[in-house]
């Protein structure tokens, strides 16, 4: 039987390095991976300041109100809480991206599918695009920001993430290019709406997949933005279904899948007429962004 973590002996001084060196041990000892990154991310937090200024600042001493705010939060993270729920905001694509529990945390695999999308929208002077599921809004503003001409329509079903979506595209100074529409999926256009590309996060989880996700996901992220249904398949084959009388002749639709989704979704894609391409791969090498066309 292995031994019980030994806590970090508390230092005489609590300064910026100490509070560093022991959260971080503190994070190790309870499992959490990247244990001295976050507690980095989570002191910066709470000091208002960049991470890489916590070096500068490391012989100093906090006053209590901070101390006690900074426990606060590092409490929270060993109870399961998502560090960019417990910070409000995480990065995708170069941006920092307001968050909240009403959506789910950008991922690093998702900028495949903003790459991708890119790439399609190269030399097109004002492309219509057509974001499904946005939630934080990260993959429309995102395009929007890169793309300096293109007109985003990003949709999701719930208010809540709708409003954290308009946020992030005023943030990023493209609001005057993005419009939110709160509704499920196709259902909150406007009649005669077309688009010469759409993308879409789906949910893609299986239930299985979904109880053998980590805590602070299964139990803070939003499930309704990660439950695909029996198959995982549900919200691919609706959009497949109802996306012909909004994609322009010659329009592609980019959906990012699970790794192990490629077959299945491009069958889908297939099954109602469209023409699949093999998936482009993240950077972890894995099958990421299905594209299907007209």
């Amino acid at each position: 039987m292995s031994a019980a973590p030994v806590p970090a002996p508390v230092p005489p001084v609590w300064t910026v390095r100490a509070l560093l060196a022991w959260t971080a041990d503190y994070f190790q000892s309870k499992g959490i991976e990247s244990a001295r990154l976050e507690a980095q991310i989570l002191l910066a937090h709470v000091l208002n300041c960049p991470r890489i200024e916590l070096v500068a600042r490391s012989d100093e001493i906090p006053e209590p109100g901070f101390r006690k705010a900074f426990r606060e939060i590092v409490t929270r993270r060993v109870d399961g809480w998502p560090v960019a729920y417990l910070t409000g905001e995480r990065e995708f694509y170069l941006l920092k991206f307001d968050v909240s529990p009403a959506v789910l945390i950008p991922r690093p695999d998702t900028e495949t599918l903003v790459q991708e999308a890119l790439t399609r929208l190269k030399g097109k002077p004002s492309p219509d695009v057509l974001d499904l599921g946005t939630g934080s809004g990260c993959i429309a503003v995102s395009i929007a920001h890169q793309h300096k001409t293109s007109r985003l329509t990003a949709v999701d079903v719930s208010p809540d993430a709708a409003e954290v979506a308009k946020r992030n595209a005023a943030k990023h100074g493209v609001a005057d290019r993005v419009t939110v529409l709160v509704g499920d999926l196709f259902a909150p256009l406007p009649p005669g709406s077309l688009f010469d590309l759409i993308v879409s996060n789906p949910p893609y989880v299986t239930p299985t997949e979904f109880d053998a996700l980590s805590p602070d996901v299964r139990d803070h992220e939003p499930r309704g933005a990660l439950d695909g249904g029996p198959d995982g398949l549900a919200f691919y084959r609706r959009i497949a279904s109802d996306m012909g009388p909004v994609l322009k002749p010659g329009g592609l639709v980019l959906v990012e899948i699970g790794a192990t989704q490629e077959e299945a979704v491009r069958a889908v894609f297939d099954g109602k007429g469209f023409t699949t391409f093999p998936a482009v791969r993240d950077y972890g090498r894995r099958p990421r962004v299905v594209m299907a066309m007209r």
